[in-house]
């Protein structure tokens, strides 16, 4: 991210993401404040990125940059805007991390802010692989849309999308590591079980994640035809049961971060 100055109001995991893939591509902005109410937190974001300042209960030091993480639960959100609504500069821009809560919601609890920006982190940005979608407010022009989006591609893909469609997004691209990363472990541990090293099934594995990507959704082929491309199916006694836990579980979370 250029000359910008950033701030994260709140030290957690969404701070380290972000953190990590700009020290990682060697892009750190010349100042990072983060902000936490958790002096352990913020120790240890300190030892892993010393060059950032911190600051225990003083969201407002934060607030002063030009572009200020919102990365605090939604259930707070209300009162940290409510704090840092004097300290923010009017030119600089809000990015929620945060489900949930529209820009709107947002703006009327900064008493009127209104440059406000959406996005949905994504873990593998971490190593500048993510896949980051974003939501403008109204009033930030197009030239600036352009501008933060380029910024937000050293941590991978950052694509606009329309604001109702961010939760869907969080759903299935901002969880969707989780879905996917405990199954690669135990493939893991019965590959090293069957004789096999830990290089070889780093590569095998992530090659193999990678073609199964590709072959779904660029060979061309309907999703049907894909699937029968291998005659034997372990798992396909049970996947229909996977099928049932994936929909029961993803549908009551977008009921539920939509209907909030």
């Amino acid at each position: 991210m250029g000359g910008e100055t950033i701030g994260f109001i709140g030290g957690g995991r969404v701070a380290k993401i972000i953190l990590g893939g700009l020290k990682r591509a060697g892009r750190m902005p010349r100042q990072v404040v983060v902000s936490d109410t958790d002096i352990d937190v913020l120790r240890r974001q300190k030892r892993e990125f010393p060059e950032i300042v911190t600051a225990e209960n003083d969201n407002g030091e934060a607030a002063r940059q030009d572009i200020v993480f919102l990365a605090v639960h939604p259930h707070v959100i209300g009162n940290v805007l409510g704090e840092i609504r004097p300290y923010l500069k009017p030119d600089s821009l809000l990015i929620s991390l945060a489900p949930r809560l529209t820009m709107a919601g947002i703006s009327e609890m900064a008493g009127g802010f209104q440059r406000i920006v959406r996005m949905v982190p994504n873990a593998p940005s971490i190593i500048n692989e993510g896949y980051n979608p974003v939501a403008f407010y109204e009033g930030i022009s197009k030239r600036e849309r352009g501008e933060l989006i380029d910024m937000f591609r050293v941590l991978g893909e950052c694509v606009e999308v329309s604001e109702e469609k961010l939760e869907a997004c969080a759903i299935l691209f901002a969880m969707g590591p989780t879905y996917l990363w405990f199954q690669l472990c135990e493939l893991h541990d019965i590959g090293r079980s069957f004789g096999l090293t830990d290089r070889e099934l780093a590569d095998g594995l992530s090659k193999m994640v990678v073609g199964a990507v590709k072959t779904m959704f660029e060979s061309g082929m309907p999703p049907k035809e894909v699937m029968d491309l291998v005659a034997v199916k372990p798992l396909k006694e049970h996947e229909e049961s996977i099928r049932d836990i994936y929909r029961m579980n993803l549908e009551a979370m977008y009921r539920k971060l939509k209907e909030s």
